[in-house]
């Protein structure tokens, strides 16, 4: 296959993260080194592309699949599936293993940042130690979804925080988004301009009391609408990734 080809099938071929990683050689770490080689079974000379987690893609062909697998790399292009846009979702931990599927869906859909909180109307309400063990998961459901969709970058999860801190973490300079069961505006009525930098508040299954509503407008954030449907905490989220992907032109 020549490199024309190589190039244009890149996205039929396995996608792996990495920092070992130079203008000659990638190495992957010992995990995705035993996915290779075990679950794929890829061979020396197979196709992968390796990414830095900085925006840049290299396509590779393997040397080594024992041990520590070691790609030579062919090719170094810039991502292209990253959205011009910096969105942050911040979400108030739902029930259940609903944020598994919000985590995964985000990334999928474009955000570049999840920051789970916890409000008043919050059903569950892990302890500290769940936490460490949810945010851990949560940020290996990210690093999959980051393979499976072609992004350059691995999408951080931040650790939990308190409602009260949502006000102090978002920049005046940011494009504050509410999205608030209450609110009347519709999203496209709300906004004609974006900044770089999107940020966006999305509720439990409870919604917001009208106290924290006030809280993130009193802060800068418009209070929008994502229609007059009621959609679930899952999907909310999801929907406005997707709507604001569009209206940025990354989808």
């Amino acid at each position: 296959m020549s490199q024309k080809e190589l190039t244009m099938e890149r996205w039929r071929y396995p996608r792996f993260f990495t920092e070992n990683i130079s203008e000659t050689a990638a190495v992957l770490d010992p995990e995705d080194s035993k996915h290779v080689s075990q679950v794929l079974r890829m061979k020396p000379g197979d196709i992968a592309v390796i990414c830095d987690g900085k925006g840049m893609d290299h396509l590779g062909r393997l040397e080594s699949a024992t041990g520590e697998c070691v790609f030579e790399i062919l090719e170094k292009t810039p991502n292209q599936a990253e959205p011009s846009v910096h969105l942050r979702l911040f979400q108030a931990i739902p029930k259940g293993d609903k944020m598994d599927f919000i985590v995964q869906k985000a990334v999928e859909c474009g955000a570049c940042e999840i920051i789970p909180f916890i409000s008043k109307r919050c059903v569950s309400r892990p302890d500290r130690k769940q936490l460490a063990k949810k945010t851990e998961r949560w940020q290996r459901i990210a690093y999959e979804a980051a393979k499976q969709c072609g992004r350059g970058i691995i999408p951080k999860v931040g650790e939990t925080v308190e409602f009260s801190s949502l006000p102090g973490m978002i920049s005046p300079g940011n494009t504050g988004i509410l999205f608030y069961e209450c609110a009347q505006t519709p999203l496209r009525e709300a906004m004609q301009e974006f900044s770089v930098n999107i940020d966006i508040v999305i509720g439990s299954e409870g919604g917001f009391e009208p106290s924290e509503a006030e809280m993130l407008i009193q802060a800068g954030l418009a209070s929008v609408s994502l229609g007059k449907r009621i959609l679930r905490c899952e999907t909310a989220p999801i929907a406005a990734i997707s709507v604001l992907m569009n209206m940025t032109g990354n989808m």
